[in-house]
């Protein structure tokens, strides 16, 4: 498994699975949008609080990989990664099944911000880049 700023572990429910017994496609999806709100909290964002300040991050596309199944009560590690490219920040997000870490979905998730109406060149991503570069440098002290 290859390393990741933010890591975020949950439990699969009941209800996201479906008639097979496994996660419903779309709920992969689901995790990822929570481990992104859990990541932001992270750096000390909150996903709502920004849009009360007039800054909306939204997705600009998003592409899965589905590799294999997670069914009801399967613990999983929702893995991310972020870099920036141009105005957008893209985001790397592995799900893997625990505790055999095995590989159940790779995604890529470019988000743009939008700042008060008017689409950002991407400054709220680079404060944030520095947030995890400083984060990352603290803990391997």
């Amino acid at each position: 498994m290859k390393t990741y700023v933010y890591q975020h572990e949950d439990k699969v429910r009941d209800y996201e699975c479906d008639l097979q017994g496994v996660v419903n496609n779309a709920n992969y999806l689901h995790y990822m949008e929570h481990t992104r709100h859990e990541f932001l909290l992270s750096l000390g964002e909150n996903f709502s609080d920004l849009h009360d300040r007039g800054m909306d991050l939204f997705v600009a596309r998003i592409e899965i990989q589905l590799k294999h199944s997670l069914r009801s009560g399967d613990r999983y590690l929702s893995c991310l990664n972020a870099s920036k490219d141009g105005v957008k920040l893209v985001m790397s997000q592995d799900i893997y099944k625990l505790p055999e870490k095995e590989l159940v979905s790779r995604g890529t998730v470019d988000c743009v911000l939008v700042d008060n109406g008017k689409l950002s060149r991407g400054e709220y991503f680079d404060e944030l880049l520095k947030r995890i570069k400083n984060r990352t440098t603290i803990e391997n002290e």
